[in-house]
């Protein structure tokens, strides 16, 4: 599978994001906004091709950057798959400095984050702004998964290994509650539990109909595994990794994966603890 790195600069000013306007050649290709992104070359730290990146398509100097995360899915490329990594820097500008666009970018703009949505976006910036913590009901127009339904899923365990919940939340495109839940699924580690409740969540999905799905979790390395980074070394895996990759080429049309952190995952962490908490009592401590 093909891999595509790149860089990614989220800049704000006075509670806005820095988006530019990406120039199209193509009269059958729809302009869209993006984050200011670009590659990796030969040679490079990630760090200096994010300088650079600014210089060459704003015209900018960046004064100081910051390493948020990094972000992964999947995308369509002609008939196969290429997997994306995009490497996110919180980014300030140095004082006084003015946007020029370059020969990628015929404009830009600082926009509120709750505005997102009305713009065309691309899928990279989406991911990312979605992983900041946007509402993913609220932003439109992105590729393949963008108009779709999104399940959050968890796995909790109490002692690694312990006593083990799943936790499920999903939400349609507009942002409307479907369908939330949890199971106590026995003694097991929080690998484990992982994988249970991306599961429980494919198999909810499919429930409901679904055939457009992107599925959020905050344990990056089954995300990485999922986007095929990674590979599954872990004997213990291999059977419930195939039941997934079974039930995914079986029911759905378009998934993609996406890592959040922690605390923008609450929602299938509490159904998970709940569900340790059913089992036992409501009394049973963390």
């Amino acid at each position: 599978m093909k891999q595509r790195i790149r860089v990614v600069a989220i800049v704000e000013k006075e509670g806005e994001v820095l988006l530019m306007k990406r120039r199209s050649s193509r009269l059958d290709v729809p302009v869209f906004w993006e984050l200011p992104t670009g590659k990796i070359k030969f040679g490079e730290q990630p760090e200096e091709a994010m300088a650079r990146t600014v210089f060459d398509f704003l015209g900018a100097q960046v004064k100081d950057m910051k390493l948020k995360d990094a972000v992964t899915f999947l995308a369509l490329e002609g008939s196969s798959q290429l997997a994306n990594l995009y490497i996110v820097y919180e980014v300030s500008l140095k004082a006084n400095t003015k946007i020029r666009p370059g020969e990628r970018y015929s404009a830009y703009k600082y926009i509120l984050r709750e505005e997102v949505g009305k713009l065309r976006l691309n899928e990279a910036s989406i991911a990312v702004l979605g992983f900041e913590g946007e509402k993913v009901g609220e932003l439109k127009n992105y590729r393949e998964t963008a108009n779709a339904a999104t399940v959050y899923i968890d796995g909790a365990s109490r002692g690694n290994p312990g006593p083990a919940g799943i936790g499920y939340y999903i939400i349609a495109e507009d942002g409307q509650v479907l369908k939330r839940g949890g199971e106590f699924i026995g003694f097991a580690s929080s690998r484990i539990a992982e994988y249970y409740a991306l599961k429980e969540g494919i198999e909810q999905a499919i429930d409901l109909g679904l055939k457009s799905v992107k599925f959020v979790g905050d344990n990056l390395m089954m995300i990485n595994q999922m986007n095929g980074i990674y590979k599954i070394k872990n004997r213990d895996l291999i059977p419930v990794y195939n039941d997934i990759q079974r039930l995914l080429k079986d029911n759905f049309e378009a998934v993609a994966f996406t890592h959040v952190r922690r605390e923008l995952n609450q929602q299938a962490d509490s159904e998970a603890g709940k569900a340790i908490d059913r089992h036992f009592g409501k009394d049973m401590i963390e």
